[in-house]
């Protein structure tokens, strides 16, 4: 490594939207140590994502560990790489572990991990939105000291990167212009049912918005292609695109969407940082002012999603994109 270039280690290993928030600290790491050579470690799902990010110069994918072993090569390698900073951006009791097997002699640690030599001291930290906090931790740790902190300041994720990555389709002479589109998530987490707005009330609701003119797209994992059959029978039309989407696809659709309407998962959250006006169901399981993807965001809350009538979603995201072609 050139004499002079530090090694900086950054931290994330939680889930999808927690790491497309945490692309904005990212950034800023990056704009801050310009020369330096910066490692992620992350876990196996965001490795093609980070590789092709321009912020890090490598990516390690062994940031869970699980039996000793694993801990202790973990522990071996990142003491060998002697790192002059690290930055925790996933500030939890796994990262903190972290942090306490490479006592004695940690390298310089900005995070919460009890004893680390840059921490995060704001008491109110907990009660910060993701964007806010994490802008407010690199301030502590001295890289960013105009760092916007009050609410709705912190600037989001910039997905720019992906469209330079993913040169635009070109368009076929004498194609038909295909209608605006609906990106569906009506996924999420499985072990998080009450994150989940009912499979049929997405349907409904698309059933209204095709009818206004738009195409209907439904994304999410592989495991999630019976909410999108669910959906088709009422639209046939519908396009299923579960499982045949890596997060650099969803990001592109994203940005060349009419809107996006789904849960708070992380595939939504790619689809706003990609700049789709978005509506976003919460129920009253997590607290938008913590974690909502920032953007042109409608969010709705309902205690029990089970309880959010489809009329309250179609008519914001009516107000979003009033019709076919507009907005």
């Amino acid at each position: 490594m050139p004499r002079g270039v530090q090694k900086i280690l950054v931290v994330k290993l939680g889930a999808l939207g927690d790491f497309v928030l945490a692309l904005a600290a990212m950034k800023k790491i990056r704009e801050a140590h310009r020369k330096d050579h910066i490692t992620l470690l992350t876990t196996p799902p965001f490795e093609a994502l980070a590789k092709s990010c321009p912020y890090f110069n490598a990516v390690e994918t062994d940031g869970r560990p699980e039996t000793f072993a694993q801990w202790m090569a973990l522990r071996k390698r990142l003491r060998a790489a002697n790192y002059d900073r690290v930055y925790d951006l996933q500030t939890s009791s796994a990262s903190n572990r972290i942090f306490q097997v490479l006592r004695p002699n940690p390298p310089p640690w900005s995070g919460i991990a009890l004893g680390c030599a840059l921490p995060h001291r704001n008491k109110l930290r907990d009660h910060m939105h993701t964007l806010e906090r994490q802008a407010d931790q690199l301030m502590y740790a001295g890289i960013w000291p105009d760092a916007p902190t009050s609410p709705g300041t912190a600037p989001g994720p910039d997905l720019s990167w992906i469209w330079k990555n993913h040169p635009a389709e070109r368009p076929v002479p004498g194609a038909v212009k295909p209608r605006p589109y609906v990106m569906f998530v009506p996924g999420g987490s499985a072990h998080r049912p009450e994150k989940r707005w009912p499979v049929e009330r997405y349907a409904e609701l698309a059933r209204i918005l095709y009818g206004r003119g738009f195409d209907i797209v439904i994304i999410g994992g592989p495991q999630e292609t019976a909410l999108a059959h669910s959906i088709q029978r009422t639209v046939p039309r519908a396009r299923d695109l579960t499982g045949r989407t890596d997060f650099a696809r969803i990001a592109i659709l994203g940005a060349k969407a009419a809107m996006a309407v789904g849960n708070d998962t992380g595939p939504l959250h790619l689809a706003a940082a990609a700049g789709a006006p978005t509506v976003v169901l919460f129920s009253g399981a997590s607290d938008p002012a913590l974690s909502a993807p920032r953007g042109k965001v409608t969010v709705i809350q309902a205690e029990k999603l089970s309880e959010l009538p489809v009329a309250k979603v179609a008519q914001a995201a009516v107000s979003l994109v009033p019709a076919a072609g507009a907005g």
